[in-house]
């Protein structure tokens, strides 16, 4: 054929093709694979080619191919319309295009907000909520309450009515539980550790009261109470020549009067005829070390006291108790001179040494809290530990700087209000620190280690580290059991978790005698006295407070 399109007639020459017998194979012969070749390239550049059929049928890509579309859109000429639509001339029908369902609803949309309005009464009906120009008018009105206009008896009733049934309903909870929901996010990771959470926005301590136990608050020269006795001198603060202290003999007097443990004991500042003792009932004594007998009972706290501290010239103390208030109460007349919280735990307060109206707490929640005791507000925060704080010492020229330990195990000096610490002392072998005493001299500080140990640091320029000057024999791990050190500086004294107490020579780090003082849990407290050189009082668990010369 010419052009070599194979033949020009396909039924010329062409044998009928059948099935014949099963299992054979009858093919066209006049379609050799020559032609067939041609016409498989002809059928991908065109789209239409003769079957390798017996009757040589013509096929297109439309019936056989998988493009129909395309085959369509390049060959078909339609009846009705513009090429690619409708139906084709050569019977074929074309393919009506999808609209997608997302851009139909959003033109339903627009048409539907064009037709009626989205607040319109034909949507939501008679009742429907109010249009954007009587919202705005009802947000600018002015109530009644705000106006002033003094409201009728009805309306006070009524409203005292919803108050009520709201608060039972228990629909104002979340405004009031905001505070305990704030404090349970801050103590998530000891809450179990810790006391109940205060509750409602302003938490009340309960109603504080004093008893006085002497004969008369003045004697017959119209003197307080807690004048020092006559002849009795004031030892001049941090002067280790002022006299020689020494290591007491024996146990020469117990007082009693606390219905719980004895947690901490002052001496009154100076002069020490007084002291101070904290109780785990809730309440603080005043004892006359010289007549040997309580004075007064201060009860103002509904948990354990953790902490007393007078201030600089005594006149007043402050008490730190787990029922998360700290006190300022009058040593004289017991009267409660300022009441405080964060709603934390406090754990150690301290006097400011420059200033009795200024004082710092020591929290549960890592931070060392500055208060005014006149206004009550916080002045600093001190905001760089990562567990409770457990002591504060002020160091440098009586209070520039202050030591602060806690249980992450790490030491920080700050600058007196200044919230930065200025120095970062932190050492893998270090344990916590639960208490620390200021020696004399100033020139040292002692902590109370609980790996068993007392271990001291300078208390001035790079507080390193006294390796050498190690006290240790006691046994205090999980107690906090207080340190004390001569007037004198030659002897430190601790007390011990089995009870017992110990005396150690300074300079040479050497137990020099230990004594049985207190039953049934540790000897958590002791003091040497400011004047006496040979008397310590210490206290315990078991309600006691012993005195040793």
């Amino acid at each position: 054929p010419p052009g070599g399109r194979g033949p020009a007639d396909p039924d010329s020459g062409a044998k009928p093709q059948s099935r014949g017998d099963v299992g054979t194979a009858v093919h066209n012969d006049a379609f050799d694979e020559a032609t067939f070749e041609e016409e498989r390239k002809r059928f991908q550049r065109t789209g239409t080619a003769m079957a390798p059929t017996a009757t040589g049928e013509v096929v297109s890509r439309g019936t056989w191919g998988h493009d129909r579309k395309r085959y369509a859109d390049d060959h078909a000429h339609t009846s009705s319309g513009p090429q690619g639509q409708g139906v084709a001339t050569d019977g074929l029908e074309q393919p009506k295009r999808k609209r997608d369902r997302k851009s139909k609803k959003s033109e339903n949309a627009k048409l539907k907000e064009l037709v009626e309005g989205s607040d319109d009464e034909a949507t939501y009906g008679i009742w429907g909520p109010p249009s954007a120009e009587e919202r705005a008018r009802k947000e600018s009105q002015i109530s009644d309450v705000a106006r002033g206009v003094e409201l009728s008896e009805e309306q006070l009733a009524e409203r005292a009515h919803l108050a009520e049934r709201d608060r039972r309903r228990g629909k104002n909870a979340d405004d009031a539980d905001e505070a305990q929901k704030f404090d349970r996010l801050v103590e998530r990771k000891m809450s179990h550790l810790l006391p109940p959470r205060m509750e409602g926005e302003e938490p009340q301590a309960v109603e504080p009261s004093t008893i006085f136990h002497g004969e008369s608050e003045l004697d017959y020269r119209g003197r307080s109470w807690t004048t020092p006795p006559a002849g009795s001198d004031a030892a001049e603060p941090n002067n280790v020549e002022d006299h020689q202290c020494f290591v007491p003999k024996k146990c020469t007097g117990r007082l009693t009067g606390h219905n719980k443990g004895v947690h901490r004991i002052r001496f009154f500042p100076g002069t020490g005829h007084l002291l101070l003792s904290a109780g785990l009932e809730g309440k603080c004594k005043v004892w006359s070390i010289p007549q040997k007998k309580v004075m007064r009972t201060y009860i103002g706290h509904s948990a354990a006291v953790r902490d007393v501290q007078f201030s600089n010239d005594g006149s007043t103390f402050l008490s730190a108790s787990f029922d998360r208030f700290v006190r300022l109460w009058n040593t004289e007349t017991g009267e409660v001179l300022g009441t405080y919280t964060n709603r934390r735990v406090p754990y150690v307060v301290k006097f400011y040494p420059h200033d009795n109206n200024t004082f710092v707490v020591g929290c549960s929640d890592n931070k060392i809290v500055a208060y005014d005791s006149k206004t009550g507000e916080i002045t600093q925060e001190y905001n760089h530990h990562l567990a409770p704080v457990n002591t504060i010492t002020f160091v440098e020229d009586h209070g520039t700087k202050m030591v602060t330990t806690s249980d992450d195990k790490k030491v920080l000096v700050w600058e007196w209000d200044i919230g930065v610490p200025v120095k970062y002392i932190s050492d893998p072998t270090m344990h916590s620190i639960p208490v620390v005493t200021l020696h004399p001299t100033l020139q040292y500080w002692a902590g109370q280690s609980l790996d068993n140990q007392i271990v001291v640091y300078q208390a001035k320029d790079r507080f390193a580290l006294q390796r050498k000057k190690k006290f240790s024999g006691h046994t205090v791990a999980g107690y906090a059991c207080d340190i004390a050190i001569s007037p004198d500086g030659r002897f430190l004294v601790s007390g011990d978790g089995d009870g017992k107490i110990y005396f150690w020579d300074w300079r040479r780090s050497k137990l020099l005698q230990k004594y049985r003082a207190h039953d049934n849990g540790p000897t958590i407290g002791c003091a040497w006295h400011p004047v006496d050189p040979t008397m310590v009082v210490t206290c315990g668990w078991d309600g006691m407070i012993k005195i040793w010369e």
